[in-house]
């Protein structure tokens, strides 16, 4: 299950937290770009991930962008 953080508001982080704590879950995986832990609390383990993007052909992800928004 994927469960994105749809904003940083004080409502909104309590809504995650709450989601959160009642998803049936062994680990919760965050790869949010600020370390959530530090706005939230979980009775689940949290696991910190980073990531990056190697664009490897076409199209690339600028160009998937400029298309949507020139519709």
């Amino acid at each position: 299950t994927l469960l994105p953080a749809m904003g940083y508001g004080k409502q909104q982080m309590r809504d995650l937290e709450a989601t959160i704590d009642k998803t049936d879950c062994d680990l919760v995986i965050s790869a949010t770009p600020i370390d959530i832990t530090r706005v939230i609390k979980v009775k689940k383990p949290m696991l910190r991930v980073g990531y990056e993007l190697q664009e490897i052909g076409t199209p690339n992800l600028k160009q998937i962008i400029e298309k949507f928004f020139n519709k």
